[in-house]
């Protein structure tokens, strides 16, 4: 399944997520935290079945780095980030109750019944090996000893997906994270480890770090900077609702700082820069 390409698109998909009956289908078994695929009808059967993930909050798993709020409510506040922003890579998203309780339900990109490519926006090559259009980011080895490079594309929307990590918070941006669908439209997910109040970006997008911000993305900041200053604003309220307020406060903080610094984050040293596994 591709995702909405179009704002009227988008509106109907999250319409059909947040009111259609969500009937399980089965289980994401690599999950840590119960994660269920769905199909979504709508109440009269006259829309089409889409497919979903469902991540009821009672399956969560209690995490000693992330000890307020909830996963599905940062899943949530990620796609609403990313709307409001522009950065618009996180499928349709919404919180709702479903058969295990409240949960996030967002939709999925692609055919799960698939088997797993490597084929992504990231990758690894033999090391040093760096094709042209893309960007290393570091060496490593296999379990067999190979020596490899994990790269990923040059990209504008990938650059999109970087930028939005910092703005989130990202906490583990693996490769896998990242997809194109049947029109080759980038999509990211897996947005429970964010909004953090201590800086914890985790991702294998470095390929621009420390490379000064596009003119686009310091406007967009500062843009979204006044709106979470405003206490009226209908994002900033849904958002207060979303996150702890310690988190929410450290969005504004950090979306200020990225627009008056004006380049992309550079792997710090308090906290691993890349999530394991990588990809």
């Amino acid at each position: 399944m591709h995702g909405p390409t179009t704002a009227a698109e988008r509106e109907a998909v999250d319409e059909a997520l947040r009111v259609g009956t969500l009937n399980v289908v089965g289980r994401i078994v690599e999950a840590s935290n119960v994660a269920l695929l769905v199909e979504v009808t709508s109440p009269e059967g006259s829309g089409p079945v889409l497919q979903a993930i469902y991540k009821p909050i009672r399956g969560e798993r209690p995490l000693w780095d992330f000890p307020e709020g909830t996963l599905a409510g940062r899943e949530v506040a990620s796609a609403l980030v990313a709307e409001a922003t522009g950065y618009a890579v996180v499928p349709p998203t919404v919180l709702r109750d479903g058969p295990l309780g409240a949960g996030s339900v967002q939709l999925w990109i692609g055919d799960p019944y698939a088997p797993e490519t490597d084929e992504g926006p990231v990758r690894i090559v033999p090391v040093g090996q760096v094709p042209d259009g893309w960007l290393g980011v570091v060496d490593g080895e296999l379990p067999d000893g190979t020596a490899v490079t994990v790269v990923h594309e040059a990209t504008a929307d990938l650059r999109d997906a970087a930028v939005l990590d910092a703005i989130l918070n990202n906490s583990d941006r693996k490769g896998s994270h990242l997809v194109r669908d049947a029109h080759a439209t980038l999509w990211g997910f897996d947005h429970g480890l964010t909004f953090h109040a201590e800086p914890k970006l985790r991702t294998v997008l470095w390929g621009w770090a420390g490379e000064p911000l596009r003119g686009s993305d310091i406007e967009r900041l500062a843009t979204f900077a006044e709106r979470l200053a405003d206490d009226e604003d209908a994002l900033t309220q849904t958002l207060t609702v979303l996150l702890p307020p310690e988190d929410l406060a450290a969005l504004g903080v950090r979306v200020r700082a990225l627009a008056v610094g004006g380049i992309h984050p550079r792997p710090g040293g308090r906290w691993p820069s890349i999530p394991w596994p990588a990809l």
